[in-house]
């Protein structure tokens, strides 16, 4: 994209932040600059010289992370700001419902880039479809209606699909990330017209469609199903609770309706799909990996909204005419995900806990309307909760 050093700023210090997007950046040659508003954090960062990404499972690796900076997004917006007008690449791994709030940020970097720069590469890497078109929607509302046209010919947006376990860290851990061996990293090559920025841990495809879904409705989809029903069969590790038969057999019946989806509607083979199915349920057993059932679950409410892995595939299959009996089950566990330190958990127990009726909470959890054809369905697990 440039020459000299090439600089990616990346939205969201955490463990996915560190130990996979920041680290495929670091080893493509990029100086990463961290930004993120929680300050114990970035002020580790910036007092240390490096951290470690240290692997677990067949073919493990430790790698080191040097050559990184940290800035305070809320305490130093401004100099976020300059980071961004002159950094080659920005991603960010913070979570869906946060990218309106880096948003703004990064508008202000593209009003201030040089308009004789090469364009910003801006790569939302989240756990949701088209995360980059929802940031971009963000940055287009927050820029001034006069600037607008000018500050978007500056940049280059393109939708990604990221897959890496990165589980719940010890606290003592310090910087350093464990992480599983697997990673993949996709991303649409079509907005770039042929001058991708060089990120050889990642890989170029056309057009994202089949890559985001897949991996959607087969890992995040398959990883909560596990972690939801391990949580009511009183599993601490997800490792463990995919050793519970009860546990196992409802991934699968979950991952055979999605199978089923993505098969028809991106046109996969058969058998090349079921080999990748194989390949994630071996993931989710592998012991090395000291991922909880808690962790994994958490933020039901958001896993359970409509565009997310559990009902946009039921939705699609009821919508084909097929009940998603799997599915429903799977989500129905989710509604009995209790646990007091997470939020969404409480939230989602007030709600059912409320006078409000089946109906009015099926709509409110799901963005179903009620004549949907899976309304219905859920409405009776929602109903089951609740008596």
């Amino acid at each position: 994209m440039t020459t000299g050093t090439r600089t990616a700023v990346h939205f969201g210090a955490g463990n996915i932040g560190r130990g996979f997007v920041g680290l495929l950046l670091h080893e493509a040659g990029y100086e990463v600059v961290f930004a993120d508003v929680a300050a114990p954090l970035i002020d580790a960062l910036a007092a240390a010289d490096s951290y470690t990404v240290h692997e677990v499972g067949q073919g493990a690796q430790d790698h080191e992370v040097t050559a990184f900076r940290a800035v305070n997004s809320a305490q130093d917006e401004d100099g976020v700001v300059a980071e961004v007008a002159a950094a080659d690449v920005v991603t960010c791994a913070v979570g869906p419902t946060v990218l309106k709030f880096i948003a703004p940020v990064i508008a202000r970097g593209l009003v201030a880039r040089d308009a004789d720069a090469a364009p910003l590469a801006v790569m939302a890497c989240e756990n949701a479809i088209n995360a980059t078109d929802r940031l971009r929607e963000f940055i287009v509302a927050a820029l001034p209606e006069e600037q607008r046209d000018a500050a978007l010919a500056k940049a280059v947006f393109a939708n990604t699909a990221v897959d890496r376990i990165v589980p719940q860290q010890p606290a003592d851990g310090g910087l350093d990330v464990t992480v599983e061996t697997y990673f993949e990293w996709a991303i649409d090559r079509t907005p770039f017209g042929g001058d991708e920025p060089e990120i050889p841990g990642a890989h170029y495809v056309d057009g994202l469609a089949a890559s985001i879904e897949r991996k959607l409705f087969t890992v995040n989809t398959g990883h909560a199903t596990v972690a939801y029903h391990g949580f009511l069969a009183g599993a601490d590790k997800i490792s463990d609770a995919i050793a519970i038969p009860a546990v196992r057999s409802a991934l699968e019946s979950v991952l055979a309706e999605t199978s089923d989806l993505l098969v028809r509607r991106h046109e996969l083979d058969p058998e090349v799909h079921r080999s990748y199915v194989q390949a994630i349920i071996g993931r989710f057993e592998n012991p090395h990996l000291p991922d909880t059932v808690t962790r994994v679950g958490r933020q039901p409410l958001r896993k359970l909204s409509r565009d997310e892995r559990f009902v946009s595939p039921a939705a699609a299959l009821a919508e084909d005419g097929t009940e998603p009996t799997a599915l429903l089950d799977a989500m129905g566990a989710a509604l009995r995900f209790d646990v007091a330190d997470d939020e969404q958990s409480v939230e989602l127990q007030q709600l059912l806990r409320s006078d409000r009726s089946d109906a009015d909470v099926v709509t409110e959890i799901t963005g179903l309307a009620a004549e949907h054809p899976l309304h219905a369905a859920f409405a009776d697990r929602v109903r089951a909760t609740r008596s």
